[in-house]
């Protein structure tokens, strides 16, 4: 009997209507003499309301408790789908992580998932039963409940496919696949049937909310191909995979655009060696992540200009942290928050000529002007004004044919 993980968000186990809906889609693959293992996220909203709630408590509210606190949402969620299961007739029962156990290493809040003992989850499924796991959590050495972070039940999904050797792996969500680029941006966005991993992780990373880019890097190095689809319309989904057979020629496979960048220029800076390590070394070690980089070229050999991209909620941060910075010198900090990093992402451009060409011309076409400019071998990053976003995309989704 072949085993499917069907995994389902917090949008999906939203209400009560939502919750028997999921056990219809469940209870669908049963009736095929399919093994269902099925993971479960926190009803919509929950997980933010708890984390309201440590903060109205505390400014520092402590890391395990924190994630003993987080884990409940999903207990509740797993607890509801078992019992209306339970109704239906089937045999079902709800696991928590540290009942099977699922064993994480790692930061309270960050964890990753190191192994999953599967004795008793094997012995309840050969028996019939359909086990409804909580999501985005472990235990870990020290028998404490951790949490995997963002997107935690997807990888969580994924790490029980790799263990109990699944033939499928279902991501159920709010929308019925992957798209060229966000529908609300563009109305000829179309769903993509089949994606790479390197894609979907690069399209994660850059902005597009489907997926969470550690649950795709944990698919792509344990070889799992997973499905994302809707649990509100009965459509084929988007298929992630590693199988080279099985996509097409398209040169760029999607368009994505970011909401929350800044850029930071510090003009003036002493050119000299060490500089670039002076200035990122302290964002680095206060957990600000830096993005697109620019360093001019110094004329005088004295000094040069330096220009970079964080996550807007880090702005003040950084400003603090640059103007008390003792190793540095400059004349001027600026920055903007009211840019937006598009970008194009195709394994095609690897092995076509031209394609950088072809998206600075569009984008001049259109008089959209470009700030900064980043790539790696699958894709093109390049910042705009954040009121030229849609026009862009627009204009790149109609050049590179995915309208």
């Amino acid at each position: 009997m072949k085993t499917v993980v069907l995994k389902f968000g917090g949008t999906s186990v939203g209400n009560i209507d939502r919750i028997k809906n999921v056990a219809n889609i469940i209870g669908s693959y049963k009736k095929k003499n399919i093994g269902v293992i099925v993971v479960s996220s926190a009803m919509r909203g929950v997980t933010n309301d708890l984390i309201k709630k440590t903060k109205e408590l505390s400014d520092n509210f402590d890391p395990a408790e924190y994630d003993v606190l987080l884990s409940s949402g999903e207990q509740v969620a797993c607890a509801l789908i078992a019992g209306r299961l339970k109704h239906l007739r089937y045999k079902a029962r709800s696991w928590m992580s540290w009942q099977i156990p699922i064993i994480t290493d790692g930061p309270h809040g960050a964890s990753r998932i190191s192994k999953i003992y599967k004795n008793k989850i094997l012995k309840f499924m050969n028996a019939g039963g359909i086990p409804i796991i909580s999501g985005f959590q472990g235990i870990n050495l020290d028998n404490r409940i951790t949490t995997l972070g963002r997107g935690g039940t997807d990888a969580t999904a994924i790490m029980l496919a790799k263990f109990f050797n699944a033939s499928e792996c279902d991501i159920y969500t709010d929308v019925d696949g992957v798209y060229t680029t966000d529908p609300k941006n563009h109305a000829k966005a179309k769903k993509i049937d089949k994606i790479s991993y390197d894609e979907m992780l690069e399209m994660a990373s850059l902005g597009a909310k489907v997926m969470q880019p550690t649950s795709v890097q944990d698919a792509k190095l344990n070889n799992i191909s997973f499905s994302v689809k809707s649990s509100f319309v009965k459509k084929k989904g988007t298929l992630i995979t590693g199988n080279k057979k099985a996509f097409s020629n398209q040169i760029i496979t999607g368009i994505t655009s970011t909401k929350n960048d800044a850029k930071i220029t510090i003009i003036g800076v002493k050119d000299k060696p060490g500089v670039a390590a002076s200035i990122f070394k302290p964002l680095s070690l206060n957990q600000i992540n830096v993005d697109m980089v620019v360093q001019n070229i110094s004329l005088n050999s004295k000094e040069t200009d330096m220009t970079f991209t964080i996550k807007s909620e880090d702005l003040k941060k950084t400003e603090k942290i640059i103007k008390q910075n003792k190793k540095i010198s400059f004349r001027k900090f600026t920055h903007d928050s009211n840019v937006s990093k598009v970008s194009i992402v195709g394994v095609g451009m690897i092995t076509t000529p031209g394609i950088t060409y072809r998206m600075f011309q569009a984008l001049a076409s259109k008089k959209i002007n470009i700030m900064v400019i980043s790539t790696s071998e699958i894709k093109i990053s390049v910042l705009i004004s954040i009121k030229h976003v849609k026009k862009a995309i627009a204009t790149l989704h109609q050049e590179f044919k995915l309208d």
